[in-house]
Protein backbone atom coordinates (compact mmCIF):
# COMPACT_ATOMS: atom_id res chain seq x y z
CA UNK A 1 0.00 0.00 0.00
CA UNK A 2 2.83 2.42 0.84
CA UNK A 3 4.53 1.61 -2.46
CA UNK A 4 1.31 2.46 -4.30
CA UNK A 5 1.07 5.75 -2.42
CA UNK A 6 4.69 6.58 -3.30
CA UNK A 7 4.12 5.89 -6.99
CA UNK A 8 1.01 8.07 -6.89
CA UNK A 9 3.00 10.89 -5.25
CA UNK A 10 5.87 10.73 -7.74
CA UNK A 11 3.55 10.61 -10.75
CA UNK A 12 1.47 13.53 -9.53
CA UNK A 13 4.50 15.73 -8.75
CA UNK A 14 6.18 15.15 -12.12
CA UNK A 15 2.95 16.03 -13.87
CA UNK A 16 2.27 19.16 -11.81
CA UNK A 17 5.70 20.81 -11.71
CA UNK A 18 5.42 22.11 -15.28
CA UNK A 19 2.14 23.91 -14.50
CA UNK A 20 2.73 24.88 -10.86
CA UNK A 21 2.31 28.64 -11.17
CA UNK A 22 -1.08 30.19 -11.88
CA UNK A 23 -1.72 31.78 -15.26
CA UNK A 24 -1.65 35.60 -15.35
CA UNK A 25 -4.98 37.10 -14.37
CA UNK A 26 -6.74 39.29 -16.95
CA UNK A 27 -9.37 40.80 -14.61
CA UNK A 28 -9.11 43.08 -11.61
CA UNK A 29 -7.96 41.60 -8.32
CA UNK A 30 -4.99 39.89 -6.76
CA UNK A 31 -2.82 37.51 -8.74
CA UNK A 32 -2.96 33.90 -7.45
CA UNK A 33 0.39 32.20 -6.96
CA UNK A 34 -0.69 28.60 -7.47
CA UNK A 35 -2.51 26.95 -10.34
CA UNK A 36 -5.52 24.70 -9.69
CA UNK A 37 -3.25 21.76 -10.55
CA UNK A 38 -0.83 22.75 -7.78
CA UNK A 39 -3.67 22.90 -5.25
CA UNK A 40 -5.07 19.58 -6.52
CA UNK A 41 -1.65 17.97 -6.19
CA UNK A 42 -1.24 19.12 -2.59
CA UNK A 43 -4.77 18.04 -1.67
CA UNK A 44 -4.12 14.66 -3.30
CA UNK A 45 -1.06 14.20 -1.10
CA UNK A 46 -3.17 15.19 1.89
CA UNK A 47 -5.88 12.63 1.01
CA UNK A 48 -3.59 9.71 0.20
CA UNK A 49 -1.39 10.12 3.30
CA UNK A 50 -4.32 11.18 5.56
CA UNK A 51 -2.73 14.46 6.62
CA UNK A 52 -3.93 17.75 8.04
CA UNK A 53 -3.41 20.90 5.98
CA UNK A 54 -0.29 21.88 7.95
CA UNK A 55 1.16 18.37 7.59
CA UNK A 56 0.54 18.36 3.84
CA UNK A 57 2.27 21.72 3.57
CA UNK A 58 5.26 20.41 5.51
CA UNK A 59 5.54 17.14 3.57
CA UNK A 60 5.38 18.87 0.20
CA UNK A 61 7.92 21.46 1.33
CA UNK A 62 10.34 18.70 2.36
CA UNK A 63 9.93 16.92 -0.98
CA UNK A 64 10.49 20.12 -2.94
CA UNK A 65 13.60 20.84 -0.87
CA UNK A 66 15.00 17.32 -1.40
CA UNK A 67 14.43 17.60 -5.15
CA UNK A 68 16.26 20.93 -5.21
CA UNK A 69 13.33 22.72 -6.83
CA UNK A 70 12.59 26.43 -6.47
CA UNK A 71 8.84 26.01 -6.04
CA UNK A 72 6.69 27.95 -3.63
CA UNK A 73 4.59 25.55 -1.52
CA UNK A 74 0.95 26.43 -0.73
CA UNK A 75 0.48 27.21 2.95
CA UNK A 76 -2.29 25.59 4.98
CA UNK A 77 -4.58 28.62 4.94
CA UNK A 78 -4.36 28.84 1.14
CA UNK A 79 -5.17 25.14 0.87
CA UNK A 80 -8.21 25.50 3.11
CA UNK A 81 -9.48 28.56 1.21
CA UNK A 82 -8.90 27.17 -2.28
CA UNK A 83 -10.39 23.77 -1.38
CA UNK A 84 -13.83 25.36 -1.04
CA UNK A 85 -13.89 26.41 -4.71
CA UNK A 86 -11.49 24.01 -6.45
CA UNK A 87 -12.80 22.52 -9.68
CA UNK A 88 -11.72 18.86 -9.54
CA UNK A 89 -11.91 16.87 -12.80
CA UNK A 90 -15.10 14.86 -12.84
CA UNK A 91 -14.60 11.07 -12.58
CA UNK A 92 -16.86 10.34 -15.54
CA UNK A 93 -14.98 12.63 -17.92
CA UNK A 94 -12.21 10.16 -18.77
CA UNK A 95 -12.75 8.07 -21.91
CA UNK A 96 -16.27 9.44 -22.26
CA UNK A 97 -17.87 10.26 -25.53
CA UNK A 98 -20.06 9.03 -28.32
CA UNK A 99 -17.67 6.22 -29.21
CA UNK A 100 -17.14 4.90 -25.68
CA UNK A 101 -17.95 1.32 -24.84
CA UNK A 102 -21.27 0.54 -23.11
CA UNK A 103 -20.80 0.45 -19.36
CA UNK A 104 -21.97 -1.98 -16.69
CA UNK A 105 -22.59 0.47 -13.83
CA UNK A 106 -22.27 -0.81 -10.26
CA UNK A 107 -23.53 1.34 -7.37
CA UNK A 108 -23.15 1.17 -3.61
CA UNK A 109 -22.95 3.45 -0.59
CA UNK A 110 -21.04 3.65 2.69
CA UNK A 111 -20.84 5.92 5.72
CA UNK A 112 -17.99 8.35 6.43
CA UNK A 113 -17.46 9.81 9.88
CA UNK A 114 -17.08 13.53 10.40
CA UNK A 115 -13.97 14.60 12.29
CA UNK A 116 -14.34 17.48 14.69
CA UNK A 117 -14.35 18.43 18.34
CA UNK A 118 -16.66 15.51 19.16
CA UNK A 119 -14.04 12.97 18.13
CA UNK A 120 -11.33 14.94 19.94
CA UNK A 121 -13.33 15.05 23.20
CA UNK A 122 -14.03 11.33 22.92
CA UNK A 123 -10.35 10.51 22.52
CA UNK A 124 -9.03 12.88 25.21
CA UNK A 125 -11.72 12.73 27.89
CA UNK A 126 -13.76 9.66 27.02
CA UNK A 127 -16.83 11.86 26.62
CA UNK A 128 -19.73 10.02 25.04
CA UNK A 129 -20.91 11.92 21.98
CA UNK A 130 -23.30 11.20 19.15
CA UNK A 131 -21.14 10.70 16.09
CA UNK A 132 -22.08 12.56 12.95
CA UNK A 133 -21.48 11.11 9.52
CA UNK A 134 -22.24 11.46 5.82
CA UNK A 135 -23.12 8.90 3.16
CA UNK A 136 -20.86 8.38 0.17
CA UNK A 137 -22.56 7.05 -2.99
CA UNK A 138 -20.33 5.63 -5.73
CA UNK A 139 -20.85 4.43 -9.28
CA UNK A 140 -18.16 2.11 -10.60
CA UNK A 141 -17.47 0.87 -14.12
CA UNK A 142 -17.45 -2.93 -13.86
CA UNK A 143 -15.11 -3.23 -16.83
CA UNK A 144 -12.33 -0.89 -15.67
CA UNK A 145 -12.91 -0.57 -11.93
CA UNK A 146 -12.84 3.22 -12.22
CA UNK A 147 -15.15 5.38 -10.14
CA UNK A 148 -17.27 7.22 -12.70
CA UNK A 149 -19.80 8.93 -10.44
CA UNK A 150 -20.04 10.01 -6.81
CA UNK A 151 -22.29 12.00 -4.49
CA UNK A 152 -22.09 12.90 -0.80
CA UNK A 153 -25.31 13.24 1.16
CA UNK A 154 -26.63 13.51 4.69
CA UNK A 155 -27.14 10.28 6.59
CA UNK A 156 -30.95 10.33 6.26
CA UNK A 157 -30.93 10.44 2.42
CA UNK A 158 -32.20 7.28 0.74
CA UNK A 159 -29.82 5.42 -1.58
CA UNK A 160 -32.45 5.22 -4.31
CA UNK A 161 -32.74 9.01 -4.47
CA UNK A 162 -29.13 9.24 -5.70
CA UNK A 163 -29.58 6.98 -8.74
CA UNK A 164 -30.51 9.93 -10.94
CA UNK A 165 -27.59 12.16 -9.86
CA UNK A 166 -25.16 9.25 -10.32
CA UNK A 167 -26.46 8.42 -13.79
CA UNK A 168 -26.28 12.08 -14.81
CA UNK A 169 -22.51 11.99 -14.24
CA UNK A 170 -22.02 9.09 -16.67
CA UNK A 171 -21.48 10.48 -20.17
CA UNK A 172 -21.39 7.20 -22.10
CA UNK A 173 -24.06 4.57 -22.67
CA UNK A 174 -25.03 2.29 -19.78
CA UNK A 175 -25.94 -1.29 -20.65
CA UNK A 176 -26.78 -2.41 -17.12
CA UNK A 177 -27.33 -0.94 -13.65
CA UNK A 178 -26.56 -3.17 -10.66
CA UNK A 179 -27.24 -2.46 -7.00
CA UNK A 180 -28.19 -4.26 -3.81
CA UNK A 181 -31.67 -4.76 -2.38
CA UNK A 182 -31.80 -1.18 -1.11
CA UNK A 183 -32.36 -0.06 -4.72
CA UNK A 184 -35.45 -2.24 -5.17
CA UNK A 185 -37.80 0.68 -5.79
CA UNK A 186 -39.93 1.76 -8.72
CA UNK A 187 -38.20 5.14 -8.97
CA UNK A 188 -34.86 3.39 -9.51
CA UNK A 189 -36.23 1.55 -12.53
CA UNK A 190 -37.83 4.79 -13.74
CA UNK A 191 -34.59 6.78 -13.39
CA UNK A 192 -32.59 4.20 -15.34
CA UNK A 193 -35.23 3.84 -18.05
CA UNK A 194 -35.53 7.60 -18.57
CA UNK A 195 -31.79 7.97 -19.21
CA UNK A 196 -30.94 4.59 -20.74
CA UNK A 197 -34.10 2.91 -22.09
CA UNK A 198 -32.32 -0.31 -23.12
CA UNK A 199 -30.34 -0.76 -19.90
CA UNK A 200 -30.96 -3.79 -17.71
CA UNK A 201 -31.66 -3.10 -14.03
CA UNK A 202 -30.12 -5.88 -11.93
CA UNK A 203 -31.46 -5.40 -8.42
CA UNK A 204 -32.57 -8.33 -6.23
CA UNK A 205 -36.26 -8.07 -5.27
CA UNK A 206 -36.99 -8.15 -1.58
CA UNK A 207 -38.15 -11.37 0.05
CA UNK A 208 -41.69 -9.96 0.40
CA UNK A 209 -41.87 -8.66 -3.19
CA UNK A 210 -44.94 -9.45 -5.30
CA UNK A 211 -45.48 -9.14 -9.09
CA UNK A 212 -46.97 -5.95 -10.49
CA UNK A 213 -50.58 -5.65 -11.62
CA UNK A 214 -49.46 -5.94 -15.25
CA UNK A 215 -47.23 -8.98 -14.74
CA UNK A 216 -49.42 -11.17 -16.97
CA UNK A 217 -49.91 -8.70 -19.84
CA UNK A 218 -46.88 -6.37 -19.74
CA UNK A 219 -44.26 -7.73 -17.31
CA UNK A 220 -41.61 -5.34 -16.07
CA UNK A 221 -37.93 -6.13 -15.52
CA UNK A 222 -38.69 -6.63 -11.85
CA UNK A 223 -41.44 -9.11 -12.72
CA UNK A 224 -38.91 -11.02 -14.79
CA UNK A 225 -36.53 -11.17 -11.83
CA UNK A 226 -39.30 -12.46 -9.57
CA UNK A 227 -40.29 -15.15 -12.07
CA UNK A 228 -36.73 -16.42 -12.53
CA UNK A 229 -36.12 -16.48 -8.78
CA UNK A 230 -39.35 -18.43 -8.25
CA UNK A 231 -38.44 -20.94 -10.97
CA UNK A 232 -34.71 -21.40 -10.43
CA UNK A 233 -33.86 -19.93 -7.03
CA UNK A 234 -32.05 -16.76 -5.98
CA UNK A 235 -28.51 -18.10 -6.39
CA UNK A 236 -29.20 -19.22 -9.95
CA UNK A 237 -30.70 -15.80 -10.69
CA UNK A 238 -27.57 -14.08 -9.38
CA UNK A 239 -25.34 -16.13 -11.66
CA UNK A 240 -27.55 -15.68 -14.73
CA UNK A 241 -28.23 -11.95 -14.28
CA UNK A 242 -24.63 -10.91 -13.59
CA UNK A 243 -25.51 -9.65 -10.12
CA UNK A 244 -22.27 -11.12 -8.76
CA UNK A 245 -20.40 -8.33 -10.55
CA UNK A 246 -21.48 -6.16 -7.64
CA UNK A 247 -18.57 -7.58 -5.65
CA UNK A 248 -16.34 -5.19 -7.59
CA UNK A 249 -18.01 -2.08 -6.21
CA UNK A 250 -17.70 -3.58 -2.74
CA UNK A 251 -13.98 -4.02 -3.44
CA UNK A 252 -13.82 -0.35 -4.43
CA UNK A 253 -15.43 0.62 -1.13
CA UNK A 254 -12.86 -1.50 0.70
CA UNK A 255 -10.05 0.15 -1.25
CA UNK A 256 -11.44 3.58 -0.31
CA UNK A 257 -11.42 2.68 3.40
CA UNK A 258 -7.89 1.24 3.23
CA UNK A 259 -6.29 4.04 1.21
CA UNK A 260 -8.32 7.16 2.03
CA UNK A 261 -9.89 6.15 5.35
CA UNK A 262 -13.39 6.08 6.78
CA UNK A 263 -13.70 9.72 7.78
CA UNK A 264 -13.98 13.25 6.38
CA UNK A 265 -11.40 15.68 7.77
CA UNK A 266 -12.85 19.00 6.60
CA UNK A 267 -15.57 20.96 8.37
CA UNK A 268 -17.77 22.53 5.68
CA UNK A 269 -19.94 20.97 2.98
CA UNK A 270 -18.04 22.67 0.15
CA UNK A 271 -14.68 21.40 1.37
CA UNK A 272 -16.09 17.93 2.05
CA UNK A 273 -17.34 17.74 -1.53
CA UNK A 274 -13.86 18.70 -2.73
CA UNK A 275 -12.28 16.17 -0.36
CA UNK A 276 -14.42 13.38 -1.83
CA UNK A 277 -13.73 14.48 -5.41
CA UNK A 278 -9.98 14.57 -4.75
CA UNK A 279 -10.11 11.08 -3.22
CA UNK A 280 -11.96 9.76 -6.29
CA UNK A 281 -9.39 11.41 -8.54
CA UNK A 282 -6.52 9.84 -6.55
CA UNK A 283 -8.00 6.32 -6.58
CA UNK A 284 -8.61 6.49 -10.31
CA UNK A 285 -5.03 7.67 -10.85
CA UNK A 286 -3.80 4.66 -8.87
CA UNK A 287 -5.77 2.38 -11.18
CA UNK A 288 -4.12 4.07 -14.17
CA UNK A 289 -0.70 3.27 -12.68
CA UNK A 290 -1.50 -0.38 -11.98
CA UNK A 291 -4.91 -1.91 -12.49
CA UNK A 292 -5.74 -5.29 -10.87
CA UNK A 293 -6.80 -8.19 -13.07
CA UNK A 294 -9.91 -10.09 -11.99
CA UNK A 295 -9.94 -13.90 -12.33
CA UNK A 296 -12.67 -16.30 -11.29
CA UNK A 297 -11.27 -19.07 -9.09
CA UNK A 298 -14.44 -21.01 -8.28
Amino acid sequence: MEKCRSRQLASRLLYAIAAWAAEPRTTRGGQPWYSPLAILTTLTIRAVFRLAYRQAEGLLGSIVSLLGLSLRVPDHTTLSRRAATLDVPRPGSADAGAGSEPMHLLVDSTGLKLCGKGEWLLEKHGTATRRSWRVLHLGVDAGTGRIVACTLTAKDVDDASQVGPLLDQVAGPVVSFTGDGGYDQDRVYDSVTQRHPDAAVVVPPRATAVPSDTAETAPTQRDGHLQRIAEHGRMAWQNASGYNRRARVEATMSRWKQVIGDELRTHTDERRATEVAVAVHALNRMLDLGRPSYARIA
